[in-house]
């Protein structure tokens, strides 16, 4: 729900950037995008094709802003050349961010799961096909990332204004107000919806697994497995829909406000994941991989905890909880169902 309304809402920013006369209708203009990609979703993956597309093609607009703006840079910006007198030290401010930032293992995880799941490849296929989406993964999102920081530096470009983002000021001074500055925040905005796109796959599925059916008992209603001829549970679409209208209304449309609150639903999923799979890797006798996600486990409760200290992120892990009960109960009063390699079955053969 969270990723669903940070990537609408971040979206709407990027057009807003471009178009600044759209400001005072960010939530509507948000909740527009938000029914749009959430209906794109009746079409199963084919609805995704098309951002799929407009993710290529942000790659080849964003790798063309960054070497006009190394090359020859429209403009440069306002922000002074050297830090303020009285500013911290940049290891301090690494390690402010390092909590908000590790929410990009994000882009780790979610391939790497998903990869786990193609049931048409064996394991060695599977490794395969890993290590190179992953290698593709950290080529494209950390060299765009780090050319992106290094051109903020070299444009003089701080603090974005009310109507504008960062990137969308570095884009801006690196290749002015033209064609190529409009392509890069529509494919960027379209990106983000892509993102989107994904989570409503993803969620909705994970409501869809948890339904019962006439064969089985579940956890969740049974009306929330009903699909379509593309295989959408769009009443769980709906459901996700809805949760995050109100998520983006509550945040005003602004993504800002809601990156801590992500953070830190990611890192409780991540710190369950690794503890899980640090007591898997003993039962089977590995103890370097048991090391190895103990390890990572610590520095995941570490990050957690420093999100949390921010305060209303407080609500976030709230939240979270109220939810696995509710979700405990529900399993509880269902008899405990297990039967996951049914429903993994049964999705493989959709």
């Amino acid at each position: 729900m969270l990723t669903i309304g940070i990537s609408i809402s971040a979206a709407a920013s990027a057009v807003i950037a471009l178009a600044p006369a759209l400001a005072p209708l960010r939530i509507v203009f948000a909740l527009v995008l938000l029914v749009v990609v959430a209906g794109l979703t009746w079409f199963g993956h084919g609805g995704r094709l098309l951002f799929a597309v407009m993710t290529a093609l942000f790659v080849a607009v964003g790798v063309t802003v960054v070497v006009l703006g190394f090359v020859a840079p429209h403009a440069l910006g306002t922000a002074p050349a050297t830090p303020h007198p009285g500013a911290h030290s940049a290891v301090l401010a690494v390690v402010l961010a390092f909590p908000v930032a590790m929410a990009l293992a994000t882009g780790v995880e979610a391939p790497s799961t998903a990869i786990a799941q193609l049931g048409q490849l064996d394991d060695t296929a599977r490794r395969r096909f890993g290590r190179g989406t992953l290698a593709l993964l950290v080529v494209i999102v950390g060299g765009l990332t780090l050319a992106l920081t290094v051109l903020a530096g070299r444009l003089h470009i701080g603090l974005p204004g009310h109507d504008s983002t960062q990137i969308a000021d570095i884009a801006h001074a690196a290749a002015g107000p033209g064609w190529l500055y409009a392509a890069f925040q529509l494919t960027s905005s379209l990106l983000l919806l892509a993102a989107a796109s994904s989570s409503f796959q993803a969620g909705p599925g994970l409501l869809k697994a948890l339904a019962g059916t006439d064969d089985r008992p579940g956890v969740l209603p049974a009306v929330l497995g009903r699909t379509n001829r593309h295989h959408t549970p769009y009443w769980s679409v709906v459901v996700y829909l809805a949760a995050a209208a109100v998520i983006i209304v509550a945040a005003a449309g602004k993504e800002q406000e809601l990156v801590l609150f992500y953070a830190v639903a990611v890192f409780v999923s991540f710190l369950v994941g690794l503890i899980a799979m640090t007591r898997f890797a003993r039962t089977e006798r590995k103890p370097l991989l048991a090391t190895f996600n103990a390890l990572a486990a610590v520095a995941v409760a570490f990050t957690l905890a420093v999100n949390l200290t921010r305060g209303w992120p407080v609500l976030s892990m709230a939240a979270t909880v109220a939810i696995a009960a509710a979700l405990y109960l529900r399993w509880t009063r269902a008899g405990r169902p297990s039967g996951i390699e049914d429903v993994e079955a049964e999705a493989e053969a959709d």
